[in-house]
């Protein structure tokens, strides 16, 4: 008998082992733009697990001091900064899912994180408001006539981001001033192949004037070829 009370003390006292990372578990780099109106970070994506989701989320960070100071730095500019964050798994972001991500902690980086990037801020809390896209990457090899962007965004400071439906594609995100009233709906523009988008043709499928588009945050190809 006193075997097995000291049996069952030792398995109480071990420590329960960590469920094993799911497929989505890893480090996922973002891209980080916005200004005095909110801040968003959008996922850059591969088309391999566990990076294969085109996701796009509004943030904070949890340090008041901290959040005001980096919608200051980023209001009006399209220099790109991006978050190296803690690992986690990417589709907690899902919505509806079981168990959602609330927040994770990240360096967030002046340039990209792995090319060179400089750390401005180190282990901030990014609280996540809301997620505007979540949508899963198909790897098969596929050809599209036209790009898609969404809008993301209030008021008058918005941003475009593709939709990213082709391989290989391109991640694109753009800065536009959007007149008071202009629609939120997507929009599209022909496509070449994996070329930067001429700013003059999106200002034409907003009907605005080509001084509407303030410029782009981040074109990147490599990645999703």
């Amino acid at each position: 008998m006193k075997t097995l009370l000291i049996s069952l003390t030792l398995l109480a006292a071990a420590p329960a082992q960590a469920a094993a990372p799911g497929p989505t578990y890893g480090e996922h780099g973002m891209a980080l733009f916005g200004g005095k109106n909110g801040l968003y970070a959008s996922h850059l994506p591969m088309f391999h697990a566990p990076h294969d989701y085109q996701v796009v989320l509004q943030v904070r960070l949890a340090d008041p001091a901290l959040d005001a100071a980096v919608k200051k730095r980023l209001d009006g500019h399209t220099a790109l900064w991006t978050v190296a964050p803690e690992k986690f798994e990417l589709d907690r972001l899902q919505p509806g899912a079981p168990a959602p991500l609330q927040r994770f902690q990240a360096d967030l980086v002046r340039g990209h994180f792995e090319q060179g990037g400089k750390t401005e801020y180190r282990s901030a809390i990014v609280i996540i408001d809301k997620v505007w896209l979540f949508r899963k990457l198909s790897p098969q090899v596929k050809t599209s006539a036209v790009a898609r962007y969404v809008q993301v965004g209030n008021g008058t400071r918005r941003y475009l981001i593709k939709e990213i439906d082709s391989r290989p594609d391109f991640d694109h995100i753009v800065s536009y001033h959007a007149a008071a009233r202009a629609s939120p709906l997507p929009v599209s523009i022909a496509k070449n192949g994996v070329s930067e988008p001429d700013a003059n043709a999106l200002a034409a499928a907003l009907h605005a004037l080509p001084s509407a588009i303030r410029g782009t945050v981040y074109y990147y190809t490599d990645d999703l070829r």
